[in-house]
């Protein structure tokens, strides 16, 4: 059984409620997320816009302060570490952005860019650092020579590889990969996803993969968490959820994949959630899907359906209580 490096339980990450003469209203980004990643998987999370992903991505690596509940980086609770324990957590843990455009710093050089975490953190000499740079650069399919290029010399692809570059400086064991292919060409897309399961391979690092792209999400992951609203509602093995998807949410999100046979798509059947997505200040009480549910049930209002164990599973939904 393969050891957790990252355990989520009861976690919740709330904006707003601040103020003193009228409360800002307090949005529930994510509201009791509960989530396990093994030692060298990839985790896929999907979902909608708006639904926590990157939220809770964020709070892994801290940028994000949890409200409520707890998350463990190998069994230890890091809102409780401090000193070298944070340092050491920081190195470990690291985080590859959305936008290739507006995370790196346009007044940096490559070089600068990619050895500033090493010089935070003090790994090695002046010299050692410069041949890791160059090294990094290499092993992201980039010439040694682009280290004293900037930014904006270079393409998307190119810059999320200096992204990648960057994380890979503290040499991680586990990576939040904040949608880093959705700014990308399609090309490029491949590129980037062939060479994070190529770093996976060498140096057993752990991936939590955040993306809309459901296709590319089941070609990468190991697993897959699908959220709807601040919350999962299902989680299981990414060749199975996509072969026979349970809850009716998974089931409406991947009937819209596009299916590149015309014959196939033509036959599918195709479901239509109706209404708006509601907001996160106020979710519906009960399930917090089912204003848009099509399987509704009446003690859906009153009553959240706990994530069980459902076959080779977990499902959050009422249709599967025993």
């Amino acid at each position: 059984m393969p050891k957790p490096i990252l355990e989520i339980k009861d976690l919740k990450v709330y904006f707003g409620g601040g103020g003193f003469i009228k409360k800002a209203p307090l949005v529930k980004a994510v509201d009791g997320l509960n989530l396990t990643v093994y030692e060298n998987e990839t985790f896929g999370l999907v979902g909608e816009s708006g639904c926590g992903k990157s939220t809770t991505g964020r709070a892994i690596v801290k940028i994000n302060k949890i409200t409520d509940g707890h998350i463990y980086y190998n069994g230890v609770d890091i809102d409780t570490i401090k000193g070298d324990q944070l340092k050491q957590f920081k190195q470990d843990v690291q985080m590859i952005f959305q936008d290739p455009y507006a995370s790196l710093n346009p007044r940096m050089t490559v070089g600068e860019i990619i050895r500033e975490p090493m010089d935070i953190h003090n790994i090695g000499t002046k010299e050692e650092r410069e041949a890791r740079v160059r090294e990094l650069l290499e092993i992201v399919g980039l010439k040694p020579d682009h280290i004293r290029r900037y930014p904006h010399e270079f393409s998307g692809g190119q810059r999320q590889r200096i992204g990648i570059a960057r994380t890979l400086a503290l040499n991680p064991k586990f990576i939040v990969c904040d949608e880093p292919i959705s700014a990308l060409d399609v090309s490029i897309q491949a590129q980037v996803i062939n060479l994070l399961e190529e770093l996976q391979k060498e140096m057993g690092i752990s991936y939590l993969f955040i993306a809309h792209d459901l296709s590319m999400v089941k070609h990468i992951s190991d697993r897959i968490g699908v959220m709807y609203l601040g919350n999962l509602v299902e989680v299981g093995d990414a060749e199975l959820l996509y072969r026979q998807p349970m809850h009716p949410y998974t089931q409406a999100l991947l009937s819209s994949v596009p299916i590149p046979d015309p014959k196939t798509a033509r036959e599918r059947q195709r479901i239509v959630l109706e209404g708006e997505l509601p907001s996160p200040i106020n979710p519906p009480s009960g399930c917090v899907f089912r204003t848009r549910c099509p399987k509704v049930m009446d003690r859906c209002a009153s009553e959240k359906p706990a994530m069980r164990k459902v076959g080779d599973r977990q499902v959050a939904c009422h249709l599967f209580d025993e």
